[in-house]
């Protein structure tokens, strides 16, 4: 994994080596299409798939046939809005999202709005969390989909699921959940919890890149249009040939994962509290965003009074990998809509940078990161004082 410090476990994690090992012979010795029913390799490959989404499926609390395999969580967003929208009754024209989505939640929220669908964003306060009564009052007989993710991809904070889908329910909406970045240690029961709709990605739990999921519930109605057609695979809702190797791979990271996330949920906080109390002991003007109630136990996601985070980020270069935002919105130099939403000043928001830690990191590594960030910042408060 090199010799820099990974702390960007937001963005995407480290494959596990017992997933790489699980994968290996389906990039070799069972070759054949999941899909080809005629012969003993499709055969294999199918019975691999199956045992695959079983392990999916068990992490969540769903049945198997309610899982879809797609290429990650973008996919199963876009699906999950777009395909819902599009299949909703003709009285359904409204789409109601919180401000603080990922940008394939709110990307296809907002292409829907072309189709001639109306589109709410509900706000989230100073603590991350999304507004409880204004969502309530967003979610009407209009309301075609809902979707609010458990938690946050750039702050951590965790979302009143319950309550929101309680809200759906009253108007007999469906409610979606984008989840990808709950896996690593958010036990979710979609049933207890009254999901219809769930994305998963697993290379957020330390699995593959390029394979993720939608929970559709068994029952849903409408079910989502499907976005592609071809073979009628997956439930005719994500036709195409699955790859075999990236979902057995993605099996085995949530079976991981259901037998470590206390172990890794324990450690991730344990390494995030002590780089904080270590930030903190440095720099006592380091400040948190977002609540730590609830957060996910390795999101940390500070600001830096004074200190451009693309400054930082440089000068951490090549020790320690953080981000100022979400990877998907790499490239784009505009403060983070997250950070933004909740308060923050155009100018705080640029002044702040993720932190991310999970499995793989060492209390080494969160004591020499520490080290680095903080001489990092002292340098460039330095410079611009000069």
């Amino acid at each position: 994994m090199g010799s820099g410090i990974y702390l960007d476990y937001q963005a995407s994690t480290p494959l596990d080596p017992r997933v790489t090992e699980a994968m290996a012979p389906y990039w070799t010795e069972f070759c054949g299409n999941a899909h080809s029913g005629e012969h003993a390799f499709g055969w294999a490959a199918d019975e691999a798939v199956e045992d695959a989404r079983a392990r999916v499926a068990g992490l969540v609390g769903a049945d198997p046939d309610e899982i879809v395999f797609t290429s990650g969580a973008t996919e199963a967003n876009n699906l999950a809005l777009l395909g819902m929208a599009r299949a909703a009754a003709p009285e359904r024209r409204k789409v109601v999202v919180s401000a603080i989505e990922h940008k394939s939640v709110l990307a296809a929220a907002r292409a829907l709005t072309e189709e001639g669908f109306d589109l709410t964003v509900v706000p989230v306060g100073p603590d991350g969390v999304v507004d409880r009564g204004a969502l309530a009052s967003a979610v009407d007989s209009r309301t075609a989909v809902v979707s609010v993710m458990a938690v946050n991809n750039e702050v951590g904070t965790s979302q009143p699921l319950r309550h929101i889908a309680d809200a759906c329910d009253e108007a007999g909406a469906p409610f979606h959940v984008d989840a990808a970045q709950a896996m690593a240690f958010l036990p979710i029961d979609v049933v207890g919890t009254g999901i219809d709709l769930m994305s998963l990605s697993a290379h957020k739990c330390c699995g593959p890149k390029g394979v993720g999921a939608i929970y559709v519930r068994r029952g849903l109605s409408p079910r989502p249009r499907p976005l592609t057609f071809g073979g009628g695979q997956e439930g005719g809702l994500r036709p195409g040939t699955l790859p075999v190797p990236l979902c057995v791979g993605f099996g085995e990271a949530c079976a991981i994962l259901e037998r470590e996330r206390a172990k890794d949920t324990l450690h991730a906080a344990a390494l995030r509290d002590r780089f904080l109390g270590e930030l903190r002991r440095r720099l006592p003007d380091v400040r948190v965003n977002g609540t730590m109630d609830g957060r996910h136990p390795g999101n940390l996601n500070l600001h830096f009074p004074g200190v451009e985070a693309t400054l930082l980020l440089n000068a951490l270069q090549p020790h320690v990998a953080a981000a100022s935002g979400s990877a998907c919105t790499s490239g784009f130099q505009e403060p983070s809509h997250v950070l933004r939403a909740m308060g923050l000043t155009p100018s705080e928001a640029a002044c702040s940078v993720r932190f991310g830690m999970g499995r793989f990191a060492t209390e080494a590594d969160i004591m020499r990161a520490a080290e680095l960030v903080a001489s990092a910042v002292a340098d460039l408060r330095l410079a611009g004082a000069a």
